[in-house]
């Protein structure tokens, strides 16, 4: 595109969204690093429209003038997904400005939403109505309703509600030719042909700019109890898993895994969040458990302590603290959810965002573990995640005394390539709910099937045969 072109396309987004709303000057930072800031591009212009309209508006002038266009919600991803690249030629489109919450159908149990909602927002509007809404995940009160779809977000109550596509039963989109697709009715049964919906979510602004979602509610619980469980090995997490489904069945809303060294990073570096059993050595594994009842608080408590007291009797806990109240069940929750910045504290590191069978988990970190102790001398693994659903985040933090931009610089690549290996090995899945984005798309390459690999390729040509939506992400073409 020549000068002249991308001043008039530029002078097209001002008359469509108002001039304040495009920015191509001054501090663009927030828009064009990645959340992580492990990269930085530099957008043609930051185009924030308000409506589903004028984001069709915009797509239909980017797409006229042949400039590719990267979606933008908050911007929290870990893929390196939704910035620009660095040629100064794509336009970011922020759909923070869509931030109404529509409707409330309570007699549905939907909420209709638009993409630019905060996570956190929603959460409050549901509760505020009397409903639950448990879409929940660490950046919540800066990521956004339309990408958590567009990544299909999974958070920490997934054992029980699922991924965001389970979560969502219609979609607005604005296509790459610039059209509105309306599919936000919020029916629970539809069976009109292909599912444009699910093929929607997950896609990370490949295929269509969701701009809107029908979501789902569900009744506020009568009771939520949450406890911390030592364990001593990860064979014992699995075993507790496999109890508290049998005991709590679908009051099981959270089961989350945390490994010694993880935690240790969170006392070291937050010693005021009181890390429980962080003295004991003898403690390699932490479970973090939540319980939520319909009926009351008492049903609820006597169906976590006969669990616990079978769990104890059974070998797979050595210790426990159970929560006494609300505030303390959310400081649990805290040192959890502390434990990325901890890392990040701690230095650069390795991310890996992983799926195995429940069931295999503990011979895959085993062998793993070893394989890097091999390789890499002094390596430390910052094991923790959603063992409920079998996503791990087996992260890799480097050698002490080592420089951690030089071990990226030098190990990145063959760590990766062992870590993928082994997931692969044990019938996983390199991205469990973080995406491909850019970082990942050479290992969907290796480790997705070719047949696969061509059936994503089409539905990106048929949708987007010119490729403007989100180029470089997710697939080759």
């Amino acid at each position: 595109m020549t000068t002249s072109s991308s001043a008039s396309l530029v002078d097209q987004l001002r008359a469509i969204v108002g001039a304040q709303h495009v920015l191509n000057e001054g501090d663009l930072t927030a828009y064009e690093q990645d959340w992580r800031k492990r990269a930085r591009g530099k957008s043609l212009a930051v185009v924030r429209p308000a409506n589903a309209q004028q984001v069709a508006d915009v797509v239909k002038a980017c797409a006229a003038a042949g400039t590719a266009i990267v979606p933008q919600g908050g911007n929290t991803g870990l893929a390196v997904g939704s910035i620009p690249d660095d040629s100064g030629t794509q336009v970011v489109l922020s759909l923070q400005r869509l931030n109404a919450i529509r409707t409330i159908d309570a007699a549905n149990l939907t909420m209709t939403v638009e993409a630019g909602c905060i996570l956190q927002t929603l959460q409050e509007a549901a509760e505020k109505q009397g409903f639950l809404f448990p879409l929940s995940l660490a950046a919540e009160g800066s990521c956004t309703i339309g990408g958590n779809l567009a990544t299909n977000a999974g958070g920490t109550q997934v054992v029980r509600y699922g991924n965001t596509r389970e979560l969502c039963l219609g979609l607005e989109v604005v296509t790459p030719q610039g059209e509105i697709w309306e599919g936000t009715s919020g029916l629970r049964k539809d069976n009109t042909g292909y599912d444009l919906r699910d093929l929607m979510i997950g896609s990370e602004g490949t295929l269509g700019i969701i701009t809107a979602a029908t979501m789902k509610l569900y009744p506020l619980p009568a009771a939520q109890l949450t406890a911390w469980a030592a364990v001593p090995s990860l064979d014992h997490a699995v075993t507790l898993l496999g109890l508290a489904h049998k005991q709590l069945g679908s009051g099981l809303t959270g089961f989350e895994v945390m490994g010694r060294f993880a935690l240790s990073l969170v006392d070291k570096h937050m010693p005021q969040l009181r890390v429980p059993f962080i003295g004991d050595e003898a403690v390699p594994f932490c479970v973090l458990l939540e319980n939520s009842d319909s009926e009351s608080e008492d049903h609820a408590r006597a169906r976590f302590e006969a669990l616990l007291e079978t769990a104890f009797e059974d070998g797979c806990v050595t210790d426990a603290v159970v929560a006494e109240n609300l505030a303390q069940a959310h400081q649990l929750w805290h040192i959890r959810e502390s434990i990325p910045l901890a890392q990040a504290e701690e230095g650069l590191n390795i991310k890996h965002d992983i799926s195995i069978p429940v069931s295999r988990i503990p011979a895959f970190v085993a062998e793993t573990d070893a394989l890097l102790a091999r390789e890499i001398a002094g390596v430390r693994l910052v094991n923790f995640g959603h063992l409920g659903d079998g996503n791990l985040h087996y992260n890799v933090q480097a050698p002490e005394n080592i420089d951690a931009k030089a071990f990226l610089k030098n190990e990145e690549d063959r760590i990766n390539t062992l870590v993928y290996d082994a997931v692969e090995k044990f019938g996983g899945s390199f991205s469990a709910e973080h995406g491909v984005g850019s970082l990942k798309v050479d290992k969907l390459e290796k480790h997705k099937s070719p047949v696969a690999l061509e059936m994503m390729r089409a539905i990106k040509r048929g949708l987007d045969p010119k490729n403007i939506l989100n180029p470089g992400r997710v697939i080759q073409v």
